[in-house]
């Protein structure tokens, strides 16, 4: 669908002298915008299959899966311009529809990957949309129009709703035809669906003005309810009350906001009950690639793991086992229980889509928040990237340090310090 964009205040000195040159006007502009200000198409974008190396192992990207685009009036008013009246007015429309920017889990835009997500729903169709947490609601609803010609208007503001659904590229190891193995990017678990918008486009358009089919213009000439005898009837100067058809268009409509668990996101379950792990016999250290602080979990329940060294004084916080672990497509999934304070990894339950929340333990319970999702190395490499199976998020740090948070971060951490080795003890 080809975009039409939206008209500047100062353009409507420009405009033709009938409602009609108006109209064509608006569309000429729109048509004639550069495709430039579109985002670019990112040409280095992992796609399904592509290589990656052991440094992604700990990140992950969006890749859209499908996308629809549709005018959407959101505010409107029915104006009468009579002989006498014509010239500029202030219109102050009514909310036709809310729109709100809104992405996975919990429709908020935190975090890379969400801002991601919705770059390339603009590059790949060629549109500025929004990428920001905002609603058409909040925008202002007055509509300043010169009215050059007597007659009935509809008095609108409109944008594209883009709407859709994303997946997760995630970096594993696969096996080759030939038995050899190699790290390529998979469709991880998780998705979702996104809606975001493109800028307001505001203006004034009658029943007899010829506009493009398909357009923002061309839904509100249709909330005109161009038949009725409303739109026929003359009216008093000013606002015309709704057509009972503008009244029913306007119930049905909802705000389109896709907040809320999607439909492939798991849900966290309860925490009334420790589970019953059924843990492997080997212990691990997750511990940073080449160096000696690994994951250790907390003493006290409201501290959080951080990367600790390791000594005789660690008391097993430092050592992990993989309990009641499945397998697929190559992608271990796992409870993380540790050693030293018989509890699991977790992403705390308050605010699990809060970006950099810190990894903490707790008791054991049949939780997808206690899941974590295992990205391995080729064989004889013990290289992982580890993924809440819940949020989605990737664990990382920000910095080398003793006594640093492991962290979730939406798109993994992309200077390679998500990527951990899971060392045998």
């Amino acid at each position: 669908m080809r975009a039409i964009r939206p008209v500047s205040r100062s353009g409507r000195s420009l405009m033709a002298v009938t409602a009609t040159a108006a109209a064509i006007a608006v569309t000429a502009m729109g048509l004639a915008a550069s495709p430039a200000a579109a985002a670019p198409t990112d040409t280095t974008a992992p796609r399904p299959g592509d290589t990656c190396t052991a440094a992604d192992l700990g990140t992950r990207h969006p890749y859209i899966k499908t996308t629809e685009v549709s005018p959407t009036i959101t505010h409107f008013k029915g104006w009468y311009v009579t002989e006498g009246t014509t010239g500029n007015q202030t219109v102050t429309t009514s909310t036709q529809t809310t729109i709100s920017v809104s992405v996975g889990l919990n429709g908020n835009v935190e975090g890379g990957f969400a801002v991601e997500t919705l770059g390339k729903v603009g590059a790949s169709l060629g549109l500025n949309v929004k990428v920001d947490y905002s609603s058409t609601s909040s925008e202002s609803n007055s509509v300043t129009w010169n009215f050059n010609q007597p007659g009935y208007y509809g008095v609108y503001k409109g944008t594209k709703k883009v709407t859709g659904t994303y997946g997760s590229l995630n970096c594993n190891r696969v096996q080759q035809g030939s038995g050899s193995w190699a790290l390529k990017w998979i469709e991880g678990p998780g998705g979702g669906s996104f809606t975001t918008y493109t800028t307001l486009e505001e203006g004034a358009v009658r029943c007899q003005d010829e506009v493009p089919a398909g357009s923002i213009m061309a839904k509100a000439q249709d909330l005109l309810d161009c038949g009725s005898a409303a739109a026929k009837a003359e009216h008093p100067a000013g606002a015309v009350a709704p057509t009972e058809k503008q009244k029913r268009d306007r119930a049905v409509q909802r705000p389109a906001l896709t907040g809320g668990t999607s439909a492939e996101q798991p849900k966290a379950g309860g925490r009334s009950a420790r589970a019953a792990l059924d843990c492997q016999a080997n212990v691990y250290k997750i511990a940073v690639p080449g160096k000696p602080l690994s994951w250790g979990a907390p003493v006290l329940a409201a501290d959080g793991v951080r990367l600790r060294p390791s000594s005789i004084f660690s008391a097993h916080l430092d050592n992990w086992r993989l309990c009641n672990v499945t397998e697929n497509n190559g992608v271990i999934e796992a409870s993380l229980w540790n050693w030293g304070n018989g509890g699991c990894a977790t992403i705390g339950a308050q605010n699990p889509a809060t970006e950099r929340a810190a990894l903490m333990t707790a008791s054991c319970t049949e939780d997808d928040l206690q899941r974590f999702y295992i990205y391995r190395d080729v064989p004889g490499s013990s290289k992982i990237g580890v993924q809440n199976k819940y949020t989605g998020s990737m664990m990382g740090h920000d910095r080398y340090a003793d006594g640093e948070f492991i962290r979730q971060y939406s798109s993994g951490r992309q200077d390679g310090t998500g990527t951990y080795t899971l060392v045998g003890v």
